[in-house]
């Protein structure tokens, strides 16, 4: 029964020493990353120009840094959407999603950059860091909709800035756009 009563403290204290030595860099990772809340499209019709697609993130009260950048990786869709960087823009968000959009908030300065390591990947960086506890819309608008119908997803993610590596994938963006026909 000692023997017992020896191993157990022995793997206690073991255990113990391992998480103090765990580095601080893992602490990030238990911080509440940004999340996107919806994705949604003016125009689902295909090859439509006019569309603008909407992103609504909201960056938690609780997390520990301001949001700098989003990558919007396009991992589905029979085409490669393109954006119009000098028509996109952003918008803090009312407490709403980007359906209800009769509440704009303070017009936010973004810049728009097709990422050179990872293809169909398109970087929003904000003029400005967004602060814990904002929603914000991103507003991308497309030169037009795909000429193909069907489902086109989009892998959200939080860039970092800092010295941290960590970049969660904080949503999945899913729109849908039909051929002209499926409406009759």
């Amino acid at each position: 029964m000692k023997n017992i009563v020896t191993l157990c403290k022995t793997l206690l204290v073991s255990t113990g020493l391992c998480l103090l030595s765990i580095p601080g860099t893992y602490a990030v990772v238990s911080a509440q990353p940004a999340r996107l809340l919806s994705a949604m499209t003016t125009y689902n019709e295909v090859s439509a120009w006019e569309a603008t697609y909407y992103f609504t993130l909201t960056v938690p009260a609780s997390a520990t840094d301001s949001l700098q950048q989003v990558a919007l990786t396009q991992i589905q869709g029979l085409e490669a959407i393109r954006f119009n960087s000098q028509e996109s823009f952003a918008f803090e968000g009312k407490g709403e999603t980007a359906d209800k959009l009769a509440r704009r908030g303070q017009k936010l300065g973004i810049t728009l950059a097709d990422s050179k390591n990872q293809p169909r990947t398109v970087i929003v960086s904000f003029a400005q860091p967004v602060a814990p506890g904002k929603t914000i819309i991103i507003g991308l608008k497309p030169f037009r909709n795909p000429m193909y119908d069907g489902v086109y997803q989009f892998q959200v993610q939080t860039l970092s800035t800092g010295k941290s590596t960590y970049n969660p994938i904080i949503g999945t963006a899913r729109l849908q756009f039909y051929g002209v026909d499926a409406h009759e």
